[in-house]
């Protein structure tokens, strides 16, 4: 079972950009579909992107397409967020999210392995 640490969130003017980076622990790393999540207060968390284990299929939420790239080095067991065209409403916190099956479906349907702790995004207007 792989554990994650997500870093590089942060406080980030509208219009700008961050790159969130997830950490994985464990030697199954590259077996792993990839996703991120999101809970902005008072919000239920909700789905951003997913990748699936060697990254040739990704799904994106409709409020990021375009703005937002999942990408990950299974050489080094991290996945990356890349967020562009930062907006206000994209302030949350951003969880990284593990899933044994290997597939974007299996992140789209909840089959979610591993949490990371999160890390918090604010995009001031």
């Amino acid at each position: 079972q792989v554990q994650l640490v997500e870093s590089g969130g942060g406080l980030v003017q509208a219009g700008g950009s961050l790159r969130l980076s997830c950490a994985a622990s464990g030697r199954t790393f590259g077996s792993y579909a990839m996703g991120w999540f999101r809970q902005a207060p008072g919000k239920e968390r909700e789905f951003v992107v997913a990748i699936s284990w060697n990254g040739g299929d990704t799904s994106y939420a409709d409020s990021v397409k375009g703005r937002f790239t999942i990408s990950r080095d299974n050489a080094k067991n991290t996945v990356y967020l890349q967020m562009n065209s930062l907006k206000p409403e994209d302030t949350a916190v951003y969880y990284c999210a593990a899933s044994r099956s290997g597939l974007v479906a299996g992140i789209l349907r909840g089959y979610v392995d591993v949490w990371g702790q999160g890390t918090l995004v604010t995009v001031s207007s």
